[in-house]
């Protein structure tokens, strides 16, 4: 099943109707308990139970339930994604056992879409909240966030605290799987978002690590070009994101439009199918990103998550 999904919204909505969250930094999961073992899956659907061994204790409940929610890993008490960079990608078990120790991330439970054998997709959230409180879920490396009636205030409180924004939700509405719905209303704080990488060049002196991405925003004719990114790309980081991008080259430019020679130039092109995130301070009125930094490869979004949100 592919999760709802909110609409970033221009004002925060007021009135009995509406309940607020904080937006967590961290990668969507829907977690699936058949009464004795636990499935994870992201996104996009790709399993990821091995990466996340920490939270096979919900299975203790002893129910079958399906839950919506966000991996979160936490840098000084903040969820960070890139605390969770090392957690997101792994698939080795004994690894992920290993790291669970060292960097343990928790579950942001925040909806309930199935429970003993009854679909909850076509109730109210404020019903499926309801259950989901009532399902009394165990101690451990998860939690149910509160909600809030003051939106205004808990966006005001949510940049203090340096988090990522809220997310507003109608309370009358149903659940509806893979649609982006205005009865979800996000509103980031931090200027980061997703793109594609279309290609990638050198560091400087060096003939094998990364010094930068260029990437895109995909849209109906292809890959729109946004600019270069090259801080934030250093180290171990930097040699991940080799690895994962020298196998997609190709001989020619995933962009729709010619790229300034300054960019283009020393440039290796690869397929678009890498998404990224990059945290910005907005673009230039060429629609390039001002002062960005890399942040993580994304492998729970595919560049067509990309374009439905454009």
């Amino acid at each position: 099943m592919l999760p709802m999904l909110a609409t970033r919204g221009d004002a925060v909505p007021t009135g009995a109707g509406w309940v607020h969250e904080v937006k967590w930094d961290g990668v969507r999961v829907l977690a699936d308990c058949d009464g004795s073992a636990l499935r994870m899956t992201s996104r996009n659907e790709n399993p990821v139970t091995v990466a996340y061994p920490e939270l096979y204790g919900l299975a203790a409940v002893g129910r079958d339930f399906l839950l919506d929610g966000e991996v979160v890993a936490l840098d000084d008490g903040v969820p960070s994604f890139g605390a969770l960079a090392d957690r997101m990608h792994v698939r080795d078990a004994r690894k992920a056992a290993r790291l669970a120790k060292d960097n343990p991330v928790t579950l942001v439970v925040f909806d309930l879409l199935r429970l003993d054998g009854e679909m909850l997709l076509d109730r109210p959230l404020r019903d499926r909240r309801s259950r989901l409180e009532d399902l009394a879920l165990p101690e451990g490396c998860w939690q149910v966030p509160p909600e809030y009636d003051d939106g205004t205030l808990l966006l005001s409180v949510a940049e203090q605290q340096g988090l990522e924004g809220i997310v507003s939700k109608r309370l009358s509405s149903p659940y509806r799987p893979g649609q982006r719905s205005r009865d979800w209303l996000k509103f980031p704080i931090r200027p980061t978002a997703s793109y594609v990488v279309g290609g990638f060049r050198r560091e400087t002196g060096s003939a094998t690590r990364i010094g930068a991405v260029l990437v895109g925003t995909p849209t109906g004719d292809g890959l729109r070009y946004c600019g270069k990114v090259g801080s934030g790309i250093a180290g171990r980081v930097g040699q991940r994101l080799k690895d994962v991008l020298e196998p997609l080259t190709v001989e020619e430019s995933p962009f729709v439009e010619v790229l300034p020679r300054a960019d283009r130039t020393g440039t290796a092109w690869v397929r678009p199918e890498v998404v990224v995130d990059v945290q910005h301070l907005g673009t230039t009125g060429e629609g390039r990103l001002r002062q960005p930094a890399y942040r993580g490869v994304r492998t729970d979004l595919a560049p067509g998550d990309l374009a439905e949100e454009t």
